[in-house]
């Protein structure tokens, strides 16, 4: 059984389809396709009989100056103003993908198949690139939506705990931001890091029926979907500090915790609110399945943490921008002067992160 639903956007409206074996099904409707994959998925689209452009899915390829790499593959395939790219893999493919589709040839049409439990439950939608240009991350970028996105929650049998781990600590992030009813129907689904017993296909379509809201609301980022990066202004220096040791999902679920531990040093370790309370123990109870996790953080220099948090995009001249948490436990967009108290309660936040007990000590 499937489930599919459409996305309203200002661009071109597309459609999710949720449902078995819908990777198989991209083969019968290849026809002027090419498929773009992680190179994990070579071999299994080498059968589709259509040209297929592999690369390995880590965080340096979606740099700019690779960008041409891909575009240079699409013309010597010949690739054309009718030909629909068809991206298999995670989020560093629908990142190249959306990028690449969106100017080669000044736009081709487009479908998408995560083979992530992130990819599923949250980046599949929204229609943005985010491409690295030297040390910045998704410093450059678009919007580009595909025609279609099809998801298979079978494809997730393979993935590492990690990636699992990845993935729902984005669709709570997701669920929570939406709303406590949403946030406690997720928890009913009892997301767990194994995925047993987790009805996958109502979990993805739960995650991705409150993202479409904020999509439909706020499509080009300019007010609600902001909330939607709760956790990533923390985790994208994270995620930079490791040198890419902690993947995405992992690095935002910390940044999530280290954006609560601010709010408590903000306000004079006053106690999280309850909802903020339990969404904190879900996320630590998800990330104490990553082997070395606080070894990693642990390794980081707190100044680094600090330098990479301060040149991330979303801030001003003026201020750091953040989402945080209000006193009712809602998620709020918080603009933190340049100052040196400012520095002072951020630093001391990274300092957090790096003890080994942070992420197993209760906010």
């Amino acid at each position: 059984m499937s489930v599919s639903f459409d996305i309203h956007s200002e661009i071109k409206p597309y459609q999710v389809r949720i449902g078995k074996d819908l990777l198989e099904a991209t083969f019968e409707a290849a026809n002027d396709s090419i498929f773009l994959c992680d190179r994990f998925f070579a071999n299994r689209l080498a059968h589709s009989g259509r040209p297929v452009i592999a690369v390995d899915a880590t965080e340096y390829v979606k740099s700019l100056d690779r960008m041409s790499e891909v575009i240079i593959s699409l013309r010597a395939n010949g690739a054309t103003r009718n030909t629909n790219l068809v991206a298999v893999g995670g989020g560093v493919i629908q990142d190249v993908a959306t990028f690449c589709a969106s100017i080669y040839m000044r736009g081709i049409s487009w479908k998408y198949l995560p083979t992530t439990l992130l990819g599923m439950v949250d980046s599949c939608i929204g229609g943005k690139s985010a491409i690295n240009v030297g040390p910045y991350k998704n410093i450059v970028g678009n919007f580009y939506p595909p025609e279609e996105i099809l998801v298979d929650p079978g494809l997730n049998g393979t993935l590492a705990i990690e990636q699992k781990v990845a993935g729902l600590c984005e669709a709570a992030k997701i669920c929570y931001a939406r709303g406590e009813d949403v946030f406690a129907r997720y928890l009913a689904l009892h997301p767990s890091a194994d995925l047993e017993n987790v009805d996958l296909s109502r979990l993805i379509e739960l995650s991705l029926r409150s993202k479409k809201w904020f999509i439909e609301v706020d499509e080009f980022d300019r007010n609600e979907r902001l909330l939607l990066n709760f956790g990533h202004t923390f985790g994208h220096a994270i995620e930079g500090a490791a040198k890419f040791a902690v993947s995405h999902g992992v690095a935002v679920g910390v940044g999530m915790l280290a954006a609560m531990h601010y709010a408590r040093l903000a306000t004079g370790n006053r106690a999280l609110p309850l909802p903020a309370t339990t969404l904190a123990a879900h996320i630590r109870g998800l990330l104490a399945h990553i082997d070395g996790l606080g070894e990693v953080l642990a390794a980081t220099t707190e100044q680094d943490l600090f330098d990479r948090f301060a040149a991330d995009k979303k801030h001003s001249a003026t201020a750091y921008t953040i989402v945080g948490i209000d006193q009712a436990g809602r998620l709020q967009r918080l603009a933190l002067p340049r100052s040196p108290e400012s520095e002072r309660i951020i630093k001391e936040t990274f300092g957090a992160i790096r003890r080994p007990d942070f992420l197993s000590a209760a906010e």
